[in-house]
């Protein structure tokens, strides 16, 4: 009942007016780091404490053919290189300034026999290194920084203008392209636990004092730490690619998985068609109509009306050359049993919310995954780039095949390097930039695999069999124990029907903040023989794609769902203080407030904290002096220290954990 019922009428009383809050505005804090005197680390800096290589070092290193790993600074009147062996850890640096020449003959002979692993070094630091080498002084370096770094010069285009040759013919590598999802280097660096996390201490434009030198020589030396970690943690990426650099007989080590397709396919299209095959041009506002398989069946009127909907609709080529998703499609939901569906370029996507699924005595909950997707759609359909020509299809198919022989196989190494080729091939499709650039095949791809499964879907519901997830290449179906038969029958057909193959898992749990965010509680099995987790998104531990973000709660949840391990237990125990860290990257820098004791520490762009008791003040933008987001009871760790801090928070990351559960219903 209405709260203003009174008898059998209504009391209808002004709706309350709604009071807006008013907006605190921040005051930025004082630029303290920016004064003179601020000399961060400088006792740290001047000691020094570095093992340095002796020349008789970096012979021997040249005759085995060591890494370097290698960075570069710059100030108007500083300009300094550094590297650091990969296999000992131990330095060399040489600088420049007013007053102390390069020493050219080091740096070239490092660069030139040596080979040199760098983050953004194609980009950036092997231009700056031939203009030095080319006996250019420290302002004009400045001056060639600022055109790469603020204006976006090409450096090729640089060196040219001032007849400088580029460094070519050098064993080198570029990790920029190779790190999964282009971070900066410090978020990469928090990603992995460095030691230390910093940003440059003073502002690129500053004349340096000999202290800031100091400092910045310091800093750029533990910053090839970060990129030392970086390189580890690509061994195996590398180490494939250079694989595949023997094969095709050209360096794939510096570029992504589809940078590396895009190569070897170049050279298979080559090989095949007689010539080098060339990009096309495709005008913005092309219009494609997605043409239909013969295997795409509906039964229901609904998604009959789906398919005619799609078959009508216009894929526009967008500004960027990607192609855009009709609004009228875009805006669809299509509502299957209990579930709501939704379509777009990249995949299908279920709509679940707080869901919490549970396998028992009488239900069955199975994951149903299409094996090879995208790459089988292409094969089976006989999809191709129309200005490739079928030439593209037999090269493809190749691939395909071979990575299934060896996968077969066993060769392990072989199958994981053609996964690279293969799967980088379709991400091309969508990119002008590409000789693959191919909006309507893109869209042939997608459409069909989507169609495919909302096909498989209606199947299952009209059979009574409830579909509980969907995300891009698989299903999760809830299927009462006595209709087992009933399911397989239905994927046996629309396996036979598409030509497609399906993988299966069984599921103890399934626990869905949303689609993109879940905890899939695996049993036991032949080749895992005891229960396991499978994490998405928010539930997922951080990797070289992910900032860490309170992993120790993670932890506490997955020793919680399958051992029963009560959460309070795993979070009170631990003593690794980088399960509890968090790493985010802010815009302009963060600054640390200590309360009232008008202390100010800059923390730089990329920040790293964890939630300790009895903190004060404030963690905010130095540009606004706004809050960072979720850092209340944050304490800076920028340094990770040698124990494990007294003043972990350790209730904040069991609520933590608790409200992290309970978001998935």
């Amino acid at each position: 009942m209405r709260r203003d019922a009174l008898g059998l009428f209504w009391a209808d009383e002004p709706k309350a007016a709604k009071v807006k809050k008013e907006k605190v505005k921040c005051t930025p804090p004082p630029r303290v780091w920016e004064s003179p005197d601020y000399l961060p680390g400088l006792d740290e800096a001047l000691a020094f404490n570095i093992a340095l290589m002796s020349m008789e070092e970096i012979v021997a290193a040249v005759a085995t053919q060591d890494e370097f790993i290698f960075d570069t600074e710059c100030n108007p009147n500083y300009w300094l290189i550094a590297f650091t062996s990969y296999r000992t850890g131990r330095v060399i640096y040489a600088e420049m300034d007013e007053r102390t020449p390069l020493n050219i003959g080091l740096v070239k002979y490092i660069v030139e026999n040596l080979c040199i692993v760098g983050f953004n070094s194609y980009g950036y630091d092997l231009a700056m290194c031939a203009m030095a080498l080319a006996g250019y002084d420290t302002e004009t370096l400045k001056f060639v920084n600022d055109q790469i770094i603020i204006y976006q010069q090409r450096p090729s285009d640089i060196l040219k203008s001032y007849k400088v040759k580029a460094l070519k013919n050098i064993n080198h590598i570029d990790l920029i392209e190779v790190a999964p999802l282009r971070a900066n280097l410090k978020i990469y660096g928090g990603r992995l636990h460095t030691p230390q996390m910093q940003d440059l201490p003073f502002d690129p434009d500053t004349w340096l004092s000999a202290e800031q030198k100091s400092i910045v020589r310091w800093y750029c030396i533990k910053d090839l730490t970060a990129t030392a970690f970086l390189r580890v943690a690509l061994k195996e990426p590398l180490e494939l690619s250079n694989r595949l650099s023997i094969e095709y007989r050209m360096d794939l080590r510096s570029k992504s998985d589809a940078q590396i397709a895009e190569a070897v396919m170049t050279q298979e299209m080559t090989r095949v068609n007689g010539h080098r095959p060339q990009k096309p041009f495709i005008e913005v506002g092309t219009s494609y109509n997605y043409k239909t398989p013969a295997f795409i069946k509906f039964q229901t009127p609904l998604m009959n009306k789906v398919l005619d909907l799609i078959q009508r609709s216009p894929f526009v080529v967008g500004e960027s050359g990607s192609i855009t998703m009709p609004p009228e499609l875009n805006a669809l939901q299509i509502t299957i049993g209990d579930s709501v569906y939704r379509m777009g370029i990249g995949g299908l996507h279920s709509s679940e919310k707080g869901a919490a699924h549970f396998s028992d005595d009488y239900t069955i909950l199975r994951d149903y995954d299409v094996t090879s997707y995208y790459p089988f759609i292409i094969l089976l359909l006989g999809l191709y780039p129309q200005h490739l020509g079928p030439g593209f299809l037999d090269a493809y198919r190749g691939l395909v095949y071979r990575r299934i022989a060896a996968k077969r196989a066993g060769n392990k190494s072989d199958a994981d390097s053609l996964k690279i080729t293969i799967n980088g091939i379709f991400g091309k499709l969508g990119n002008m930039y590409s000789i693959f650039y191919s909006p309507d095949l893109l869209i042939q791809v997608t459409i069909t695999g989507q169609l495919s499964l909302l096909m498989m879907i209606e199947r299952m519901e009209l059979e009574g069999l409830r579909v509980v997830s969907a995300n891009t290449d698989g299903i999760v179906i809830k299927c009462p124990k006595a209709k087992e038969d009933v399911m397989k029958r239905i994927v046996d057909q629309w396996q036979k029907d598409t030509g497609f193959e399906l993988e299966d898992n069984d599921y103890k749990a399934l626990l869905s903040r949303d689609v993109n965010n879940y905890i899939a509680v695996k049993y036991p099995s032949k080749k895992v023989p005891e229960i396991t987790v499978k994490t998405k998104g928010a539930y997922s531990r951080a990797g070289m794609s992910k900032n860490p973000t309170n992993e120790i709660c993670i932890d506490a949840i997955e020793a919680y769902l399958c051992k029963g391990v009560p959460m309070e237990q795993t979070i009170r125990t631990c003593r690794d203080i980088r399960k509890f860290v968090s790493v985010r990257t802010v815009k302009g820098g963060a600054v640390k407030l200590w309360g009232d004791s008008n202390i100010i520490d800059f923390l730089g762009k990329a920040i790293r904290w964890y939630y300790a008791t009895g903190v004060d003040g404030t963690i905010v933008y130095a540009k606004s002096g706004n809050k960072v987001p979720k850092s209340d009871g944050a304490k800076p760790l920028m340094d990770l220290p040698a124990q494990f801090p007294e003043d972990v928070d350790f209730e904040w990351y069991i609520g933590e954990a608790v409200k992290m559960l309970n978001a998935t219903g």
